[in-house]
């Protein structure tokens, strides 16, 4: 049986769970579907209760990883199948690593590419409040420093491609000559000759002996919820869009502004249980995080719009962890956050301002408050490439889509399949220190398995 640990999903959950298993001398294979490494942590502007830097938190373990001689590192790659090897117990494991279109061996990570690119496509790690180039890294600290061309949005590639298939007309140039792939910026400027157009997926095939899934979370589609305008409504943004809004290296470098105008918002509505504790049109769990973020971004508006005005919308406050409930105090008494129990009945556009509509069920009134702008705290929920992975390595799932713990009290690490632990929102919604927590009794549980491995053989060898 081989020492080496599979780690799928490279957040914050997966990033500890690698280095505790390297740390301690053995192998570890990292894959992250992402260009680089950080999930949803490399997202945040700060961390709550604390209010400490995310970046400063992240970046010294992200670029760790991407160092430790133990830990071989994939990113921008998925696992296609994971096969028992029934003679030693090992996982045989097969990676799909996409096509980036730029030779990482030759690229420095200079960034003239992304400079030169004339082209600019929507970038999800901004949640549509930014736009990126189509030669990309996700964020300035982003480990590998590595960018990624997009080929769906890549001029020269469709144009390239659109010629190969025969589906141009105009197939030769004005001069008579066979017409060339528009654009190619990238290419004529890149110092190192790393772009590569005709770059295709690989596949990589490893050994491992222990799983670890760590695959994260998603957030429940603002387009299910007609009634805060269904995603429609370019100053009705969720959770993690207004964390990039705060953070310094987001798309403002930190100001909040309104995504429609980049005006200053002088009044923000929060908005709490947005999909979540709904069973009839949502989840019918509490995503468990909501209540404290929220607080936190209230509190970080108003340390940005000494003026500004913040409200929250919300059902019951649920501060569960320590420092948590004097945090939330802190909003309300120091920083003058007004808190609202009860919910939003609709929301909408009207004269450049959104129109929200509820109940303060303390006061036994209604409430209508003219906002700048309306953050939702959407609920957490599991990946959607969470069925695939389970089927793919015979994990079982709960009613949601969460992976099952082989036992909740007693062993939530371990999964109904030997040798393959979890760790992180992979099996529900929880905070960073809860989740670090677990990756290390993932990695425990492994280096647990190895060195149960060694002593019998030993004995064995003995006998």
């Amino acid at each position: 049986m081989v020492d080496r640990a599979l780690v799928i999903g490279a957040g914050i959950a997966g990033i500890q769970a690698s280095l505790d298993i390297a740390n301690s001398g053995y192998e570890v294979v990292l894959v992250e579907k992402e260009p680089s490494i950080g999930g949803h942590m490399a997202q945040l502007s700060e961390t709550f209760p604390t209010l400490d830097c995310s970046q400063c938190i992240l970046t010294p373990r992200t670029v760790e990883v991407g160092h430790h001689e133990n830990i071989q590192l994939y990113t921008y790659s998925e696992v296609e199948s994971i096969d028992r090897d029934e003679p030693s117990g090992d996982f045989l494991v097969r990676i799909r690593r996409r096509a980036a279109y730029v030779n990482w061996d030759l690229c420095t990570g200079c960034g003239e590419c992304q400079e030169k690119c004339p082209y600019k496509a929507e970038s999800w790690f901004e949640r549509g409040i930014g736009r990126r180039k189509v030669v990309y890294t996700l964020s300035p600290q982003a480990v590998p420093n590595k960018p990624v061309i997009d080929a769906e949005h890549c001029v020269y590639l469709q144009s390239k491609w659109e010629l190969s298939a025969g589906r141009v007309p105009a197939a030769i140039g004005a001069k008579g000559n066979p017409a060339k792939p528009k654009c190619g910026a990238c290419a004529k400027f890149c110092p190192t000759g790393a772009i590569d157009f005709d770059q295709q997926d690989t596949i990589i095939e490893e050994r491992v002996g222990a799983v670890i899934v760590a695959t994260g979370y998603d957030l429940f589609p603002m387009a299910k919820l007609p009634e805060y305008g269904g995603g429609r409504i370019p100053d009705v943004i969720d959770g993690l869009a207004f964390e990039r809004l705060l953070a310094a290296s987001g798309p403002t470098s930190g100001k909040v502004v309104r995504p429609s105008d980049g005006k200053v918002p002088r009044e923000v509505v929060f908005i709490q249980c947005c999909g979540s504790r709904d069973p009839e049109h949502g989840m019918p769990y509490c995503s468990k995080i909501c209540c404290m973020y929220t607080a936190k971004q209230a509190i970080l508006y108003k340390h940005r719009v000494h003026d500004g005005q913040a409200y929250v919308f919300y059902i019951d406050v649920r501060a569960g962890g320590k420092g948590y409930e004097e945090f939330l105090n802190r909003a309300q008494v120091e920083d003058g956050v007004v808190y609202l129990r009860g919910k939003v009945s609709k929301l909408f556009r009207e004269d450049g301002k959104i129109i929200v509509k509820g109940v303060d069920t303390l006061s036994s009134r209604m409430v209508e408050i003219e906002a700048d702008l309306v953050v939702l705290a959407t609920a957490v929920i599991p990946r959607i490439g969470n069925s695939r992975l389970a089927e793919v390595i015979g994990l079982t799932l709960d009613e949601q889509g969460c992976f099952n713990a082989d036992n909740e009290e007693f062993n939530p690490m371990a999964s109904n399949v030997p040798g393959v632990f979890l760790a992180g929102a992979a099996l529900g919604s929880k905070d960073i220190p809860e989740t670090v927590a677990q990756a290390s009794g993932a990695a425990a549980k492994v280096l647990s398995l190895f060195q149960g491995r060694k002593l019998k053989d030993k004995v064995e060898a003995y006998e």
